[in-house]
């Protein structure tokens, strides 16, 4: 970690960093200093901020330790730097000396006099405090492996696992493995999502505990005793040993007689350091810390680093509970850890998050450096805030915390744990009554968090938000708030507690003047109109911003801005349409989403700038402009086809890349109309009001006409969705522009970013007809389908105590998925449980397979107004929607082959029914028989009891549940600044610049963020594709493996990012030649893309291509016509048989066919190929004459084939048997030999005849071989 660190910390420093930000300053004539001054002072500057080298002294040793150090760097760094530094690994108490004087750690590099390159840096032991010894001791025990496993309620079993090691080849030197045959129809193997088990980790010791002697009395502590530690050594010896401020000693203790002095020579031992210590005790333990560093160096580093300021993600699948991933080992000190990294008080770990988070904010950001400090404080400690929140959510949720109004309701109850208020999202206290209740409140709080993230984003000066989160758990919604100073402070007669916005309901309106300035520069971001609104005396208040939003005074002056889901007005046109009979929708919090907003403001400005440019005659009417406008974007997207097409099919990478060049566009646009005749868009304001709609009266006719217009901007809104926003994506999706999501994750992020509420999947499903966006229909309603299971089931489990959870999920997943089975389902209940929770809601055993259909029905008419067809239930993908239900619920289901029908048996159960049953009575004896043993041993007392039919899920099954977590984490404003502006560099040409600012921003990226974090595999993958693009296939090969690793660790080991980013790495390799390795990573993306999706995604089609082409590098030609036929199928399912993407694929085919020595088929297939060609394109088309060309060749080779074949056949009639028919045939007739002959002037040869197959031969200008089998897909150039 330390290396890496290192690696990329000079490059900030030693790139010109203070130049990005200075082109955006103030002309140079501002501060009366010339632009030539200004660049001499620059360039000074930049060589005073030029890294440079310092070598660190160590004591004890003659070794020292090189290490580049910034400038601009803390000593405290350098400190970090020295800790993590495999030489100095027993260090972690000491400062450090310059010239015989100890450096403050908090100071800059720079501030310290006489620093320079090839100083020395003394490094000085400290005496050790209780906690610094607390800290040595955990960190001794992490860095020898004598921690056992963890057991985390929060981050969930194998949290932040990869796979990735797996895949890779043993020895990649080794000759090229027989390539298998690939089973298309077999059903998706969730082996894949589970690392290989591996041996145990070398032990360095037994163990290293706390002594029972701990802690030291009052007596022993005055003479310097801080702890007491048992160790026993791989020699089976066992040491007491007292920590003391000087260091560690062995004392005379033992278990039975309590003498904490040091023991006598020759048996003493003594050191600064606890690693030197145990050094001197065991003499195995120097070679054995050897073999456990060899041990953990296996895996690629990233793949073991902790995974720092986000959350680590909780696979969905995990090992059975006899695996070695789960097993769980004795470990003395993993109950002492509390009191190691908390102290006896726990005082350590106790913070005051609000004053944290605020006076983080109000750090300076005029500098760079600057910037990154406190951009760096603030994404550790919301990733610091959110960790305990969660923590605590699930203590609230399991009843382990006291409520501080224990009378109250339940819904109404309010905690307070580690600083942090929790209230539950529910309608406890009737706030949300008008508006839908419970329902209402749910909402609400997510709507919040939202609020709150884009505030902490917009980062306004005075304003402050606390730090909120929200979490998901068992049924409960748990708001997290850090408490902001004065909110419980009961107000003084004639006072409100509230000084912006609605107090008591709407019946007082306060608007405090002083939040005025503060709300206004928010209103003005969040496209909000100052409105008026009247209080339950019809008293007038103009307000910056929604009335349900509040501005809170605290305490400690500080303005705080709360309760922010009202930050864009109600969905109108939703509330009014009438769905189906029985569909009300279950609350009035149908907010429209601020994506819409901003999207529905930009087609404003560009509607208003055009008519300003029509009324100037710059441009001649709004249809040529537009026309032309299609016609360059056109054009562009083409031109970006043929240049991405090696990359992969990332939809998130597309938008952004389309939005970056919107951006330039915007740009040029403007500054055309500069050059002709400045347009002054400061006139042009659009802005909604939120209130519209919402119970506000106005009183005179002008303010009732001034609601008039804002209702009926809102509805304009409403119409924008609707009518454009919709159909407009529903179009790209026909047209293959972006592409399609793969699960409810990336169905759920492609709908936001454009603007969509999730409401509107039921009428997306309406609109998606004909099979082009027929995948895209069944994914929405698998999602539609799996959010009514998760609310249904939120239900049960709101109130149920946690150890009866596993009955209740085993239970309604029977009688969801299971019910092919069992039709009658049974829920076990361990009948101990059931005395022990006595009064528990057992309601969840009366649900049978028809209640929980009619339940869920229901549920999808109310939310989405849509009615699912008859028997939808039987057309269920059973492994694909236990994963997104798996997901929305935060389940980790134990791995086995579950058995979905009666007569499935061991097969793995797959939405395909085409797989070869196994017999059925083997799963159900055996089942039976697991079910028996697991009782025995859970429920000693009482077995379970004997159940005579099988059910697909037990109780057992439910390994554990994690919450499901909503951040208010903003992203980091630098880095993103420094993305863009290498993005448009690169739009604009300027690729050396560009390339400049990408790796700023990765270094920032990383500094920032920490080196395993989602925006960090973003940014991997992103400079990945700049560097294929620039040649440097090495580069991109690594940063693309990095992505794969972090957004398997961070986002999932099967999520949509980690699909794309391992099918980026395979054409990379592929590109460098490599292919037999991006062979494997291509397989594995599509074995990942199986359990998420299923069968026939309409990207695997340019995916399997790319296979194929892979396959025919190393001369896998049948297996690579096998991939070609399937790619050909899934196309023609998708987009039919007549179609340009279809005769593209069989132009292919025709290829591979030959090159399989088919000659026949190979005619056939390019005969449909020029036909559909011909028809489609016309016969002087590029396409349809080459088609023909090739036609001609293969016709002819065709002949010759048969005549060889008859010679042959004549033969073998006269009896010449000295050779094998298929191997004369590939001598005799083969595609090596014939083709060539058939193409004439170009005389190709067998390998030139590949490369033109592959793509990779650019003569012939005016053909693309694969680019029209889908003119929009990526990757489809390997």
């Amino acid at each position: 970690m330390a290396d890496a660190s290192q690696a990329t910390t000079p490059a900030v420093e030693g790139n010109p960093v203070p130049e990005v930000p200075e082109t955006q300053t103030p002309p140079a004539d501002v501060n009366g200093t010339t632009e030539q001054e200004q660049t001499e002072e620059g360039a000074e500057q930049a060589l005073e901020d030029q890294p440079f080298v310092v070598t660190i002294v160590l004591p004890h040793t003659t070794e020292t330790l090189d290490i580049p150090v910034s400038p601009m760097e803390q000593i405290h760094e350098i400190r970090q730097s020295i800790i993590e530094h495999p030489i100095a690994i027993e260090f972690s108490c000491f400062h450090l000396e310059f010239n015989g004087k100890k450096i403050n750690d908090f100071i800059q590099v720079s501030d310290v006099e006489g620093l320079e390159n090839g100083a020395q840096l003394h490094v000085v032991e400290d005496p050790y405090t209780e906690k610094e010894a607390r800290i040595h001791l955990i960190r001794i025990r992490e860095l020898i492996g004598a921690s056992g496993d963890r057991t985390d309620t929060v981050h969930g079993v194998l949290a932040g696992v990869s796979v990735h090691d797996d895949i890779v080849v043993e020895n990649p030197d080794a000759p090229e493995a027989e390539i298998k045959e690939y089973d298309f129809q077999a059903p998706a193997d969730l082996a894949i999502l589970l690392p290989k088990e591996t041996g145990p980790a070398p032990k360095t010791i037994k163990s290293i505990s706390l002594s029972p002697w701990n802690p030291p009395p009052a007596y022993w502590r005055q003479k310097g005793h801080l702890l007491y530690l048992v160790i026993q050594t791989n020699e089976g010896e066992q040491h007491h040993v007292t920590a003391h401020a000087g260091g560690f000693f062995v004392n005379r203790c033992s278990n039975a007689k309590f003498d904490p002095l040091p023991k006598p020579a020759p048996k003493d031992c003594a050191s600064h350091s606890l690693f030197t210590l145990l050094k001197k005790l065991s003499p195995s333990f120097e070679e054995s810390f050897k073999k456990f560093q060899e041990f953990s160096s296996q895996k690629d580093p990233l793949a073991t680093f902790q995974v720092g300021n986000t959350f680590p993600s909780a696979p969905w699948l995990v090992p059975s509970n006899n695996s070695s991933l789960t097993a769980h080992e004795a470990d003395n000190t993993r109950s002492q850890e509390t009191y190691l990294l908390g102290g006896a008080e726990n005082v350590d770990s106790l913070r005051d998050w609000n004053e944290e988070f605020q006076s983080a904010k109000e750090l300076p950001k005029e500098t760079i450096q600057d910037r990154v400090f406190r951009e760096r404080l603030l994404a550790k400690l919301f990733a610091d805030y959110t960790d305990a929140a969660a923590r605590g959510a699930v203590l609230v949720a399991r009843g382990e915390v006291a409520p501080l109004n224990p009378t109250e309701d339940k819904d109404a109850q309010i905690f307070v744990y580690n600083n942090i208020f929790f209230s539950f999202g529910a309608d406890g206290v009737g706030t949300f009554t008008s508006e839908g209740g419970d329902e209402a409140a749910r909402v609400a709080t997510g709507k919040d968090v939202l609020g709150v993230k884009l505030v902490n984003q917009l980062d306004i000066d005075g304003l402050y938000t606390p730090g909120t989160v929200v979490i998901d758990y068992l049924g409960k919604r748990i708001v997290g708030q850090s408490i902001v100073p004065g909110i419980f402070k009961q107000p003084e007669a004639g006072e409100n507690q509230i000084h912006y916005g609605a107090v008591d309901g709407k019946d007082i309106v306060a608007a405090d003047e002083r939040f005025a300035p503060s709300f206004e520069k928010l209103a003005t971001a969040l496209r909000v109109k100052k409105h008026a609104v009247w209080d339950k005396e019809n008293k007038r208040h103009d307000l910056e911003a929604s009335v349900e939003m509040k501005g809170l005074l605290g305490t400690d002056g500080r303005k705080y801005v709360l309760d922010l889901y009202r930050i864009t007005p109600l969905d109108i046109a939703w509330m009014e349409e009438s769905g189906p009979e029985g569909s009300e929708y279950p609350h009035r919090m149908t907010v429209l989403r601020p994506e819409l907003v901003e999207s529905l403001a930009k087609q404003k400005t560009r509607e208003y700038v055009q008519a300003e440019l029509l009324k100037r005659g710059v441009i001649k009417k709004p249809e040529e402009k537009k026309e032309g406008e299609e016609a360059t974007e056109e054009a562009k997207t083409e031109e970006g086809e043929k240049s991405e097409e090696p990359k992969a099919e990332d939809t998130e990478k597309t938008e952004e890349a389309a939005e970056s060049t919107e951006v330039a566009e915007k740009k040029d646009e403007e500054e055309a109309a500069k050059e002709d005749e400045r347009i002054d868009i400061s006139n042009f304001k659009f802005a909604l009001n939120p209130d519209v709609f919402s119970g506000q009266v106005p009183q005179t006719e002008e303010e009732k006409a001034e609601m008039a217009q804002d209702e009926q901007d809102v509805r304009d809104a409403g119409i924008y969705l609707r009518d454009s926003v919709i159909p407009a994506l529903l179009n790209d999706l026909k047209e293959s522009d972006i592409s399609f999501p793969m699960d409810g994750r990336s169905l759920t992020r492609l709908l936001h970013r454009r603007g969509i509420n999730m409401r509107y999947l039921g009428k997306l499903a309406t609109l998606s007809e004909g099979t082009r966006v027929e995948c895209f229909r069944q994914l929405c309603v698998r999602e539609m389908i799996a959010r009514a299971f998760k609310h249904v089931a939120a239900k049960y489990l709101r109130y149920l105590p946690l150890p009866l959870t596993s009955a209740c999920l085993a239970h309604l997943l029977n009688c969801f998925l299971g019910f092919g089975l069992n039709s009658s389902p049974v829920a076990e209940v361990d009948e101990e449980l059931r005395k022990v929770f006595s009064d528990a809601d057992y309601s969840f055993e009366e649900v049978t397979p028809e209640s929980l259909r009619e339940a869920m029905q229901q549920e999808i008419l109310h939310r989405f107004r849509f009615t699912l067809e008859d028997g939808w239930f039987n057309q269920l993908q059973h492994i694909q929607m236990l994963r997104e239900v798996s997901q929305k619920l935060g389940l980790q289901i134990q791995n086995k082959k579950y058995a979905f029908v009666a007569n499935e048996g061991e097969a793995e159960p797959v939405a395909e029914k085409a797989a070869a049953p196994a017999p059925a009575p083997v799963e159900d004896g055996n089942k039976k028989k697991k079910k028996k043993k697991a009782a025995r041993e859970t429920s000693p007392v009482v077995a379970a009891p004997v159940v005579t039919v099988p059910h697909t899920f037990s109780p057992d099954d439910f390994f554990n549940v994690v919450p499901i977590v909503k951040d208010s984490t903003p992203r980091s404003a630098l880095a993103e600044e420094a993305l863009e502006a290498g993005r448009l560099s690169i739009y604009q040409n300027q690729k050396k610049l560009g390339e400049d600012l990408l790796l700023e921003s990765l270094s920032l990226h990383e500094q920032i963020y920490g080196l395993v974090h989602p925006e960090v595999a973003q940014m991997y993958h992103t400079l990945s594709q700049l560097y294929y693009q620039l040649g440097q296939k090495d580069a991109a090969v690594e940063l693309s493996r990095k992505a794969a690793i972090v957004a398997e660790r961070t986002v999932g080991l099967d999520s949509a990012e980690t699909v794309l980013n391992y099918l980026n790495l395979s054409l990379f390799l592929h590109q460098r030649g490599d292919s037999q390795q991006a062979l494997l990573y291509a397989r594995h993306a599509l074995d990942l893309w199986k359990v998420i999706y299923g069968p026939d995604h309409p990207d695997t089609i340019t995916t399997m291509n790319n296979y194929a082409v892979m396959l025919q590098s190393i001369k896998a030609y049948h297996e690579s016509r096998r991939w070609f036929e399937e790619s050909l199928r899934v196309c023609n399912k998708v987009f039919g048989e007549q179609t340009v993407h279809s005769a593209t694929l069989l132009f292919q085919l025709a290829q591979a066919l030959a090159l399989d020595q088919d000659a026949k088929k190979a005619v056939d297939r390019m005969r449909e190929s020029y036909n559909i060609f011909k028809t489609l394109l016309g016969p002087e088309d590029k396409n349809t004459k080459e088609a023909e060309h090739w036609l001609t060749q293969l016709t002819h080779n065709a002949v010759s084939v048969a005549k060889a074949t008859k010679e042959l056949q004549a033969r073998r009639a006269k009896g010449t048997l000295g050779f094998s028919p298929r191997n004369a045939t590939a001598g005799a007739a083969g595609i090596g030999s014939v083709v060539p002959s058939a193409v004439g002037v170009d005389n190709r040869s067998l390998d030139e005849l590949v490369k033109f197959v592959e793509g990779s031969e650019k003569k012939k200008g005016g053909k693309k071989p694969k680019g029209p089998s889908n003119p929009k897909k990526r990757g489809g150039k390997a």
